[in-house]
């Protein structure tokens, strides 16, 4: 069953640069990954240090397990602490229903585990 992680973090000023490059390089890794979904990354509109992740993946068990754990995460993990002005927010999320734009329709992807 698909799992989505909404992260949010405090990014600690002046290191708002390196955090998105650190990140934009894990986003662009994942990417190729056979068990990844979609992210998407939100700032905050009302502050520039402040960002929301929201990332879906096949199943938690391989995210766990696996993915956590590829090289290419490894100079973005051990930076978090400079990167950081307080640890990830960090929620687990079942999917149940999507709804995306498509050729000017809404279309339902997906509900309650169900194709729609």
């Amino acid at each position: 069953m698909a799992v989505t992680y909404v992260i949010k973090f405090d990014v600690v000023p002046g290191q708002r640069e390196r955090f998105l490059g650190l990140l934009g390089d894990v986003l662009d890794a994942m990417r190729g990954e056979p068990m990844f979904h979609q992210a998407v990354l939100h700032r905050d509109p009302a502050s520039e240090h402040r960002f929301m992740l929201y990332e879906t993946w096949e199943s938690h068990e391989d995210v766990v397990a696996v993915q956590v754990h590829r090289p290419y995460r490894e100079a973005w993990h051990a930076a978090l602490p400079e990167l950081l002005a307080q640890p990830r927010d960090i929620t687990v999320w079942e999917p149940l229903r999507a709804d995306r734009a498509r050729g000017g329709e809404l279309q339902r992807a997906s509900e309650f585990g169900r194709r729609g």
